[in-house]
């Protein structure tokens, strides 16, 4: 019995040390390479390279729309590339948004390793891209982020005021949604890129969007329930039935965020 016991407790720490030292392998699933906007059916979209503080480029597909209406700065959740995220994007340039496609280091190609810091420098870069190489203002810039993405979001959304927070099917925290994954093991205090995003949520300083799958599969449809309910801006929550992590323009998300910053740019 004591070897039975004693074999499983071997196993057991053998499983909880390959998930400390490959937890950013596995919460980073980055993903293959992106072909060319035109082979996505987008056109007169600019592929550019947005260059860090450390040194890494990232490659990113900017289109200039009406000068009149928002850009939104699209910060892409785990396993994609930006590619993948091309029939999104299209639905904001058919309205003729200017948008900001970003990829993360170490993602679709990219050099660098992904890390809580590392993507947080990688937002950073991508602002004052926007500063440096646009006539857009903070005020008329939509930040925009996908699962992944929204810890990204958020940090920015402390940092400064924007038009709004968009966040998609976000997180409270990874440590939230690995001890969830990984329920026999202390993941909560293992965890070295947190993204605490509920921490943050009631220090950001631009109206909030939220946007959730009741069924979403991945991270639990509570914590954007959450985070709605201790965000202290300007918030809406749209969150559809049938919906999971992955799908929610399939549902026509994209005229709630459209609906909701319009009427916010009315004000500006």
């Amino acid at each position: 019995m004591m070897t039975y016991i004693f074999s499983a407790l071997i196993i057991y720490i053998f499983i909880g040390l390959c998930l400390f030292v490959l937890q950013r392998r596995i919460l980073y699933n980055t993903s293959g390479h992106p072909g060319s906007p035109k082979s996505y059916n987008l056109n007169n979209i600019k592929e550019i390279n947005i260059t860090t503080g450390d040194g890494i480029d990232l490659l990113s597909w900017y289109y200039l729309g009406d000068k009149n209406l928002p850009i939104l700065v699209y910060f892409h959740g785990n396993s994609f590339h930006i590619g993948d995220r091309a029939h999104r994007i299209k639905k904001y340039i058919d309205n003729n948004w200017s948008v900001l496609l970003v990829s993360w280091r170490g993602f679709g190609g990219n050099s660098g390793k992904p890390s809580e810091k590392n993507l947080y420098e990688d937002g950073n870069a991508v602002l004052s891209w926007i500063s440096k190489n646009t006539s857009f203002k903070n005020k008329q810039i939509v930040i925009y982020g996908e699962s992944l993405g929204s810890g990204v979001a958020v940090e920015l959304g402390t940092k400064s005021s924007f038009l709004s927070i968009v966040l998609e099917a976000p997180f409270m925290s990874i440590p939230e949604v690995a001890q969830k994954r990984y329920k026999i093991f202390p993941t909560r205090y293992l965890v070295k890129d947190k993204f605490d995003n509920y921490s943050k949520i009631d220090k950001i300083k631009s109206p909030l969007l939220i946007l959730s799958g009741k069924k979403d599969e991945i991270v639990p449809h509570q914590h954007s329930i959450q985070l709605l309910e201790k965000a202290i801006v300007n918030k809406k929550g749209v969150f559809i039935d049938e919906a999971i992590h992955n799908n929610l323009y399939d549902f026509g998300i994209e005229k709630e965020v459209i609906k909701f910053n319009l009427e916010l740019w009315q004000l500006i």
